[in-house]
C-alpha cells in the first residue's frame, strides 16, 4: 500500500466557515488533527482570495505538523498554489482537468452523492476516493438524497477508497465502517463543540472508531 492509500483510511475533517468563525478555524483545526484527523478539507465558498489563502497556508502547515494531508473544497487554483488535494462536487470542474494541474501526489476526491455511476466516472478519472452520501439527516446539505449500507457494499466494486459523509456521528459511524467506509467526513459531528479540548476528544473517539 503506497503513503497515498495509507491516508486514505481514518477521519475526514471538514471545515465549516459558521462553525469555525470567530477565532476558532485554526485551533479547532488543530485540535482535530492532533486527535487523529488523516485529512482536512478546507470548505469556504466565500469570495475572500486574500483571507482564503492565509487560512489555506495555515491550514497546510497545522496538516504538516501532524502528518496529515490539507484538501482545499472545490478551488483548483487555490490547490495547485498550495500544492495540496482538491475536492470536486458534480458540478465544480473537470477532475481530469484538475489532475493535469495538481502535484502529481495530490489527493483528488469527488463527490458521488448516492449514485455508483458518478463513483465509476470518477474513478475513471483519476479520482483518489469516492465520496457517498448523505447517510443520515444533515444540517450541510439537508435536501441531499440518503445514500445506504448497500451502497458502500455495492461500491466496493470499485476497488478505491471510499468516504461517508452526512450527519455522521460518534454512534452511527462504526456502522458505515463495517460496510466498506475507508473514511467519516464529519462536520458538526466533530466541530460544533464549546472548546478546542473537546473537538481533539471527538477526534480521537472518531478516529478510534478505525481500530477497534
Amino acid at each position: 500500500m503506497n503513503d497515498k492509500a495509507q491516508s486514505l483510511r481514518g477521519l475526514y475533517a471538514i471545515t465549516d466557515a459558521t462553525l469555525l468563525a470567530d477565532g476558532r478555524l485554526l485551533p479547532y483545526c488543530e485540535a482535530a488533527l492532533r486527535g487523529g484527523a488523516k485529512l482536512l478539507q478546507y470548505r469556504d465558498k466565500s469570495t475572500g482570495t486574500a483571507r482564503r489563502l492565509a487560512e489555506a497556508q495555515a491550514l497546510q502547515a497545522l496538516c504538516q505538523t501532524y502528518q496529515a494531508q490539507l484538501i482545499i473544497n472545490d478551488d483548483v487554483n487555490l490547490a495547485t498554489q498550495l500544492g495540496v488535494g482538491l475536492h470536486l462536487g458534480q458540478a465544480d470542474g473537470c477532475l481530469i482537468s484538475a489532475r493535469q494541474q495538481l502535484a502529481t501526489d495530490a489527493i483528488i476526491g469527488a463527490t458521488c452523492h448516492a449514485q455508483l455511476e458518478l463513483a465509476a466516472q470518477a474513478v475513471e478519472q483519476q479520482a483518489d476516493y469516492i465520496a457517498f452520501g448523505r447517510f443520515y439527516n444533515s444540517q450541510t446539505k439537508p435536501g441531499n438524497v440518503l445514500a445506504t449500507t448497500q451502497l458502500l457494499k455495492q461500491a466496493q466494486q470499485f476497488q478505491h477508497p471510499i468516504v461517508a459523509i452526512g450527519g455522521i456521528t460518534l454512534e452511527n459511524g462504526r456502522v458505515l465502517i463495517e460496510h466498506g467506509a475507508a473514511m467519516l467526513a464529519v462536520i458538526h459531528g466533530l466541530f460544533a463543540a464549546d472548546s478546542a479540548a473537546a473537538v481533539e476528544q471527538r477526534a480521537r473517539a472518531f478516529s478510534a472508531l478505525f481500530t477497534d
